[in-house]
């Protein structure tokens, strides 16, 4: 048993360590970052300032508590006029004091939550990231979830937890001293021999907030895993909703509301489930909760009683006597107050440090990144590799100088697109070395477009910011045959709901005609064209970008006229340049 004991003990001093080190290795950036760490360290000195004088506030109160009921008691009406008028300066500062509190916090706050969310934005966003972390960290769950919803939590959570556990202390500090000179010592007879306490009231107390606090904590443990899983089953629900929305018209094609109204009815089967457990948890810790608190306002004047009846102290040290136990037991109780904030805090911080480890361990990848010298794309690829390791592709390299055409050809399943998306530098299981023109960018269009949110004019110019040259924007939607869309240039819209996909893949390779890049690595890109239409295009980007060297993937032959090279795979693994 003293084993067991001994082995909870460690386990528990480790994950309260891993905790602190991963809420530290979140919050110190933001607390060093010279940028700003005046404006951060003034508003924050600037809260605890008014959190201070709250605390004293608080003690002021206390004292004129004790005036109050003194002059009462003595029917004293002089004084009596004298506390109220002295009540409306506590009154009004109090009321300053907080309200500004509250706004500053919230100010330090908003910026803190500005900093963090920029900063895990460009960490997701830089070199990809986003799409390696999705291939390789199966740990970190809804990304959108953790930026958009988790950062505010951790923001908000650890300034208000931080203020009021230093506010605690402050209270705990001031109120216990006053507690031990109010109480005085307890004396009373144990064994045949006078036994002297001094301060006794103080010491129940902390007697009293140690028990409880060890109640609630056997009680309250298992909401920090609920609150865990609650956050990733409704994030789950949430993406299984946005993606039905996105791929609307697929599902109404195939017809699939049954399945996927099982798909979402299950994970929102696991979101209540869960909330069960939790609604369970809290009810048990908010009956202890209430009964403790309730209990904590009659316990010291139950004790304090029978000195007010032998009339050792006055009704108004009674009542300060009263009022000072009740703030260091509730200082000393903030863990029992607050600990479903606690647990709360607790699982945010563990989503985000996921997170974070996750894109820690991307950005230290291996990387197939390109160099750009020279007029030619140079390709040396030692291996190309699924995410479980099967290879697709080993010891292959080819030259293709400007103006060169090559085309990918081979069965479904090889590669091919896997291949485009490592000469595109993003497929994080490429090793070898790359080298693309000095001039010129890389662009790449796959099967299915992406279309950004905004307007078709954005959305033909992606990634580069829009131009207004409204009449060579007319000549190419005339050469695609979307001369229908020129009035809706400028019209916001889902346009990837509104396209058909032939449609949205003419929109794309017009990008290729008005950013014309150094390398076009096009993936399938013309799969939903007609024969005509795909030769215009073809044709076009021959004629307007002769120097622009182009890879393409293909099934059949149809692309071979406008290539002069094909890289075709006899087997898989073994790829041949002819």
């Amino acid at each position: 048993m003293a084993e067991d004991h001994a082995t909870l003990h460690v386990s528990a001093s480790k994950n309260t360590r891993h905790l602190l080190a991963n809420f530290w290795r979140l919050c110190r950036p933001f607390w060093v970052d010279r940028a700003h760490w005046w404006q951060a360290w003034g508003l924050l000195v600037l809260v605890l300032s008014l959190t201070g004088g709250n605390i004293y506030l608080n003690k002021w109160f206390n004292t004129w508590q004790g005036d109050l009921y003194n002059a009462l008691q003595t029917l004293d009406f002089g004084a009596f006029k004298k506390l109220i008028l002295e009540f409306c300066w506590i009154s009004g500062l109090t009321i300053v004091a907080g309200v500004y509190s509250t706004y500053f916090q919230q100010m330090l706050q908003i910026i803190w939550r500005r900093w963090l969310t920029r900063s895990l934005l460009n960490q997701w966003l830089t070199e990809q990231n986003y799409y390696r972390l999705q291939l390789t960290d199966h740990k970190t769950d809804n990304p959108d979830q953790r930026i958009a919803e988790d950062v505010d939590e951790f923001v908000s959570r650890s300034l208000g937890l931080f203020l009021s556990t230093l506010s605690d202390i402050g209270t705990l500090v001031t109120f216990s001293a006053l507690l031990w000179q109010l109480s005085g010592p307890l004396r009373t007879i144990l064994g045949g021999h006078q036994l002297v306490i001094p301060g006794y009231m103080f010491w129940i107390a902390l007697v009293y907030a140690v028990i409880g606090t060890v109640i609630t904590f056997w009680i309250g443990l298992p909401l920090v895993r609920l609150n865990f899983f609650q956050q990733r089953y409704e994030a789950d629900f949430r993406y299984g909703l946005i993606r039905l929305r996105e791929n609307a018209d697929a599902v109404a094609l195939y017809k699939g509301e049954t399945q996927e109204s099982t798909i979402l009815q299950q994970r929102f089967g696991n979101v209540m489930s869960n909330f069960w457990l939790l609604m369970k948890k809290r009810k048990a810790l908010g009956f202890y909760v209430s009964s403790y608190t309730q209990l904590s306002i009659l316990f010291p004047m139950v004790v304090m009683a029978p000195r007010v009846f032998a009339k050792q102290v006055t009704l108004g040290v009674y009542i300060q006597i009263a009022d000072a136990f009740g703030q260091v037991q509730g200082a000393l109780s903030s863990f029992i107050n607050n600990f479903t904030e606690w647990a709360r805090w607790k699982s945010v911080v563990d989503r985000l440090s996921t997170f974070q480890s996750g894109l820690d361990q991307v950005a230290v990848m291996p990387r197939l990144q390109p160099e750009y010298a020279g007029q030619s794309m140079q390709v040396d690829l030692q291996s190309v590799t699924k995410p479980d390791g099967e290879v697709l592709l080993q010891d292959v390299s080819w030259s293709l100088q400007s103006g060169d055409r090559l085309m990918i050809q081979g069965r479904s399943g090889c590669g091919k697109s896997t291949l485009i998306r490592a000469l595109a530098g993003i497929w994080p299981y490429a090793h070898g070395k790359l080298a693309y023109p000095e001039q010129g960018s890389t662009l790449f269009l796959s099967q299915r477009p992406y279309l950004p949110l905004g307007t078709l004019r954005e959305a033909m110019y992606y990634p580069c910011p829009p131009r207004h040259d409204d009449a060579a924007l007319a000549q190419l939607l005339e050469l695609a045959n979307l001369q229908h869309l020129q009035p809706q240039l400028d019209k916001r819209d889902m346009w990837s709901h509104i396209l058909s996909i032939g449609e949205q893949q003419r929109v794309a390779l017009l990008r290729a005609l008005l950013n014309p890049p150094g390398v076009l690595l096009m993936d399938e890109a013309t799969s939903a064209l007609d024969s005509e239409t795909e030769a215009t295009l073809f044709a076009a980007l021959l004629a307007r970008l002769p120097g622009c060297i182009m890879v393409s993937v293909a099934h059949g032959d149809e692309l071979r006229p406008y290539h002069n090279k094909v890289l075709s795979c006899t087997a898989p693994g073994n790829w041949q340049m002819t």
